[in-house]
């Protein structure tokens, strides 16, 4: 057994049993952050912030919104937003943060993929960062099922068909996962606990998993520099802050983190004031009705990209792209041969494979809001081959790349 001795106060006594100065040590003062950094290095606080004020604004929904397919739109639409005081405010922020959320992971993204900070010795932060893209996807999937909306009962009637798998029928399975022939009150109830219970749950441990698998590689910085981070630590704690080239996460980084936080807060709380509805879909504002089958069936913004990629293909080919789509980013670390973990516009034929993916995913994104007659149609068509022709070619032209 550890030797205890007589607390000197109440952090003496927490740290003989719980060694809160070494766990603070570990994960805040002596966590070491690279000095040449920039802003898109705050988006991973930025989406926590976000993360934050999903799981407080969804708790303060919960305590009316009514998980019964006859209950359920009236709760969202009369209850919570004309009879609660401030319902409307927490409706709209968890609306625009489900929205806002997306636009900041793919910025986080794609700035990783830009860096390179996937690479050799980061996998790990690539993979369990992905693993939150899929949680997060879940949750908002199965939120975008609650209000009970015309949208949301059509949507979730098309998504679960996917799991048919075409040719093979599987009928079975897209029954067992609603619980019934069509989405109804099991289908409600299920994706009710997944996204209050089961999936918030998996996010706050991938978020630890996240933040875990940077301490040991160290955070990537924007010149793709690689230095010693225990020489470089050990200036900064014999006084020559200026020399080193790192600084604390706490409380130096976050300073930094803090300002583009303020920042973010300010363009949040304007969406949620003044351009709410960008993040509601009118056709949701109309019961979810069985026998109405709305005119274009379509998913929110941020799933129009894999959504495209499915539809212009038959049957078949299409469930095969969209599988491809879905898996295909976690492979990045091991599909990029390269052996350089510098900036896209120092590696060559990459710097054209990044910019071309992200024109082609905004494409993706916007044919697959509007209806599939041409132009769309082939535009939507193009891109997604685009899509899949990009991915095949990353491995061969990666490889050629020489060191830099």
């Amino acid at each position: 057994m550890a030797h205890f001795t007589k607390a000197t106060s109440i952090k003496d006594w927490l740290n003989q049993r719980l060694a809160i100065d070494k766990v603070e040590k570990v994960m805040a003062s002596e966590y070491w952050i690279p000095k040449n950094i920039n802003f898109l290095w705050a988006m991973g606080m930025v989406l926590v912030i976000t993360f934050v004020l999903l799981l407080v604004s969804g708790i303060f929904l919960l305590m009316y919104y009514q998980p019964n397919v006859d209950l359920a739109f009236d709760s969202v639409n009369y209850t919570i937003m004309r009879e609660v005081d401030f319902g409307w405010l927490w409706r709209h922020v968890h609306g625009v943060a489900a929205s806002v959320v997306f636009l900041i992971i793919y910025i986080h993204m794609f700035t990783g993929i830009y860096y390179g900070s996937y690479k050799k010795g980061r996998e790990m932060i690539w993979l369990s960062g992905m693993l939150l893209f899929v949680a997060f996807s879940a949750e908002a999937f199965s939120g975008y099922m609650l209000p009970w909306g015309q949208m949301s009962y059509w949507a979730g009637m098309v998504i679960t068909n996917l799991f048919s798998g075409g040719s093979l029928h599987a009928d079975g399975l897209v029954e067992w996962i609603r619980g019934d022939y069509v989405p109804a009150q099991a289908f409600l109830d299920r994706f009710f606990m997944l996204h209050v219970v089961l999936v918030p749950l998996a996010i706050i441990g991938l978020i630890g998993l996240h933040f875990g698998a940077l301490r040991i590689p160290h955070v990537n910085n924007q010149d793709g520099e690689e230095f010693d981070f225990d020489a470089e630590s050990k200036k900064y704690l014999d006084g020559d802050k200026a020399g080193a080239k790192v600084i604390r996460f706490a409380n130096d980084f976050m300073a930094k983190d803090m300002m583009v936080v303020g920042i973010y807060l300010v363009f949040f709380f304007y969406l949620v004031f003044f351009h709410y509805d960008f993040a509601m879909d009118p056709v949701n504002f109309d019961p979810a009705d069985g026998l109405k089958t709305p005119t274009h069936i379509y998913p929110e913004w941020y799933f129009l990209w894999s959504y495209e990629i499915l539809r212009p293909f038959s049957t078949n080919v299409g469930l095969i792209a969209f599988a491809f789509a879905q898996v295909i980013f976690v492979m990045l670390p091991f599909l990029d041969r390269s052996p350089n973990a510098v900036p896209a516009s120092r590696r060559g034929l990459f710097k054209y494979w990044f910019w071309a993916m992200l024109i082609d995913m905004i494409i993706l994104t916007s044919m697959g809001k509007v209806p599939p007659v041409e132009p769309f149609g082939s535009i939507g068509f193009y891109a997604a081959l685009t899509f899949i022709g990009l991915w095949i070619i990353l491995p061969f032209i990666t490889k050629m790349e020489k060191k830099v």
